[in-house]
This record gives structure tokens, C-alpha cells and sequence, in this order.
């Protein structure tokens, strides 16, 4: 077998195979003479017809086959030969073939590119040094006696933060339209449920009182009939309740479910679960960083063919998260385009981290996937329930395995990097942003 490889571009390889005539007349021959052991012709018995009959009869659709075959496993036979490793399926041309003359045919494809790089040697990566307060408690603690609030009817005028028990019904060019009616309906101002300027024109208002609301519906409202359209709306404002929020004491911890009822546990549950999420917090903050700068160490081409299924990948992510929703697949805008960017990055990042793992020969630590499972676990009631129900199927902890690796890299490239620690705030931390990148 003669192979020639063409480079086409940097990672761009035109391979050309001859496969010896020979050698596919043998495989032919021997699939004919299989065949004839129980291809049935008329007059002759299984196995008896002349191979004449069975070649004139079978010689194309075998020849199809066999050029099939040989081409998949001389073509893996070719790229070993010539140490290539190609990054998704070659596009195959056969050429004509003649009785007689070796079989030839071109692969075009990508090859994976070179990963060089390892280290991350002279990037500064900030570790956030955070110190979860009393006031990070409190306001956690808010959060919850909001969820739970109650409400109280009162006589003043409405606010941010009042509950307002309405009725309205919408008018367009006089004429009521669907959808644009209700009946005691609880609205809390300040929370922008509603069209843009409906809750504006209820700042104020008093219970007993009636009021005509003029609101423009977006151009790009969902509902194409009302896009754009100026309607009315006739208001009437049947209570304004403010809120009242439960105190934090022992009853609001007996609410929520605390085992011996006491506000201090609570607070030290609640301590305990912002710890959780400020290690995941610093986890992913330092993750990010040294991806970016193993990247950037890393200017890589990225095989089309890869870039193009992380982009099949992420619309489809996107769809699953529409439907899970409940909103139709259609939502998501089928523009490619917006997606190769992001797609590049995915998709360098995973050739540069397979190449880290196994340059560096790291293999998963089955005690530290217990330990992250474990970590997960605490955040559940039943915390032996949800370890048992990781460990039920094999893909939940090939998941958890991944995890785990990719913190593996992160800290070896860690010991690479120039590591300052950054002190913030808790809330500095939470929030997106560069705070937080």
C-alpha cells in the first residue's frame, strides 16, 4: 500500500492511498466464493451454480462492499503509518477504478493541533480571600423572611413593596382583547411582572380607587396583535397590603423545618450553607482564570469539524433548556454564527486539558470523587439518599469523575501561576462581574 500526504493548511492534510490491485481481487474472490456456497440460481442446486453466474450476478453490489470496507480499514492503516491523528471523519473521493490497476482514493481531513504549552508560568491569578460576616448571616436569613412573608391591609397610599389586589381589563381601539383580563390579581410593585408602565401608573394609589391605564406594548412583544399597539387599561384597586416580614426567632426556624427548632442552629446552617457556596464561588473564580490564561498561552487552530459539533452541541443545550421551561425549542435562534466564538474556546480548552492529563498522567482519585459527592450531599435533607442515587448509574459519577480531573489540572497549572490572594466581601464575590471573574 503507497500513502502520500499533502499538507493543505496548518491543521489541513490531502492523504492519497493505493491500495494494491491484488489485494482487493483476493477479498473480492473470497467474498464470491462465500456467496456461491448459498446463492441459489435456477437449475443449479446451493452452492453448485458455475462462479461465472455468481460474479455476473453479485460481482457489483460485492465490489461496492469490499471497496467500502477497504477503504475504512486501509485508510486507519494509512494515518498509523504516518503517525497523523485526525480530528473528526475524512472527506473520501475514490478514484476511478480499473481492472487490473490498484484502487486508489484521497482523504481530506483536519488533524488535531499541536498542544505546546502546559504551563501557565508568569499569569497572575487573584485567589478571592473571603471571610463569610454576620451580616452575610443576616441578610441570608432576610432573604428566607421574605419568602415567607405575610401580608396586612392598609389604608395609605401604595408603595414599593405593597401588594396590590386588582382588577383590569385591557382595551384595544375600545374593543376588549384576549389575555387582557383579570380578576383579583395579587401584583407586587416593584417586581415588573407586567407590561412595561402598568405598574408605574399604580404608584400610589389607594385602596377603593379606579384607574385608566394608556401603556404602548414593545415592538417585539410576543403577542404579534398587540406589538407595538397602544391599549388602556381599566383598573380597579380592590386592597393595598403591605408587607409583614416573620422574625427571625425560633418560630421561623420550627417553620422551616429545623430539627431542634432553635434560631441559632438555623444561623449556623445557614452559615454552613454560604460556606458551601463561597468554596464553589472560589473554585470556580480560580477555574476560570486559569482556563483563560492556559488558553492564551495556547493560540491553537481549532479543527473546523470540532468547532461545528460544539456548535450543534450548544443549540442543542440551549433548546433543552427552553423546553425544560416550558417554552418551545423554536425560541432558540438558529444563527451559528454567534456561537463560534464561544464554541472555539470549548473546544480549545478540551484538546489543551486532554493533552494536560495525559502528558501528566493524572488519574481520577476515587477519594476525592467521594469527598465532592459527599460535598454535594450536604446541601440535601437526605444527604445518604442523594450519595446512593449518584452512585446508581454510571454516568452520574463519569460526571463527577470529570469534575474532579479538571480541578486536578487546575491546581497543577496552579503551581505554575503567579497566585495573589485578593480580599473581598462575600456579596463582592457572589456577584457577576469582574469582581467575580
Amino acid at each position: 500500500m503507497q500513502v502520500t500526504v499533502e499538507t493543505t493548511g496548518s491543521l489541513g492534510r490531502r492523504m492519497t492511498v493505493a491500495v494494491p490491485a491484488q489485494r482487493m481481487q483476493q477479498e473480492i474472490a473470497a467474498r464470491l466464493r462465500r456467496l456461491s456456497q448459498t446463492a441459489r440460481f435456477p437449475g443449479f442446486r446451493p452452492g453448485k451454480a458455475p462462479m461465472k453466474m455468481v460474479e455476473a450476478q453479485y460481482g457489483g453490489k460485492v465490489t461496492e462492499e469490499v471497496v467500502g470496507d477497504l477503504i475504512r480499514a486501509t485508510f486507519h492503516e494509512a494515518v498509523n503509518e504516518k503517525g497523523l491523528k485526525p480530528a473528526g471523519g475524512p472527506a473520501i473521493e475514490p478514484k476511478h477504478m480499473s481492472p487490473g490497476k490498484d484502487f486508489e482514493y484521497t482523504a481530506t481531513f483536519e488533524v488535531y493541533p499541536e498542544v505546546k504549552q502546559l504551563e501557565i508560568k508568569g499569569a497572575r491569578i487573584e485567589r478571592p480571600a473571603v471571610a463569610i460576616s454576620d451580616e452575610d448571616v443576616n441578610r441570608t436569613l432576610d432573604t428566607l423572611r421574605r419568602q415567607r412573608v405575610g401580608w396586612s391591609p392598609v389604608e395609605r397610599a401604595a408603595t414599593n413593596g405593597d401588594r396590590l389586589i386588582l382588577d383590569f381589563q385591557g382595551m384595544l381601539d375600545n374593543v376588549p382583547f384576549e389575555g387582557g383580563e383579570a380578576k383579583d390579581f395579587p401584583l407586587v410593585l416593584g417586581n415588573n411582572t407586567l407590561v412595561d408602565g402598568f405598574e408605574a401608573g399604580l404608584m400610589d394609589v389607594r385602596a377603593g380607587e379606579n384607574r385608566t391605564l394608556n401603556i404602548t406594548f414593545p415592538a417585539d412583544y410576543r403577542n404579534t396583535q398587540l406589538a407595538g399597539k397602544p391599549v388602556q387599561f381599566a383598573v380597579t384597586v380592590k386592597q393595598v397590603n403591605a408587607p409583614v416580614l416573620p422574625e427571625a426567632d425560633d418560630a421561623f426556624a420550627v417553620a422551616l423545618g429545623v430539627a431542634d427548632g432553635k434560631v441559632e442552629t438555623l444561623r449556623a446552617e445557614v452559615r454552613a450553607n454560604l460556606a458551601r457556596e463561597l468554596a464553589e464561588r472560589v473554585r470556580r473564580t480560580l477555574r476560570e482564570q486559569v482556563f483563560k490564561a492556559i488558553i492564551d498561552a495556547n493560540p491553537i487552530e481549532v479543527p473546523k469539524a470540532l468547532e461545528q459539533s460544539e456548535i450543534d452541541h450548544l443549540l442543542e443545550t440551549g433548546r433543552a433548556a427552553l423546553q425544560a421551561q416550558g417554552l418551545p425549542a423554536s425560541q432558540m435562534p438558529d444563527d451559528r454564527q454567534r456561537y463560534v466564538e464561544q464554541a472555539r474556546q470549548r473546544v480549545a480548552l478540551g484538546l489543551i486539558l486532554a493533552e494536560l492529563v495525559k502528558t501528566k498522567e493524572l488519574v481520577i482519585d476515587p477519594q476525592r470523587v467521594r469527598a465532592h459527592i459527599e460535598e454535594l450531599a450536604a446541601g440535601y435533607d437526605n444527604p445518604q439518599q442523594f450519595i446512593s442515587w449518584q452512585y446508581a448509574k454510571r454516568e452520574r459519577i463519569a460526571e463527577v469523575e470529570s469534575r474532579v480531573l479538571e480541578d486536578q489540572a487546575v491546581e497543577l497549572l496552579l503551581a505554575t501561576a503567579n497566585v495573589a490572594e485578593k480580599s473581598m466581601t462575600f456579596q463582592e464575590l457572589m456577584q457577576p462581574g469582574p469582581a467575580a471573574a
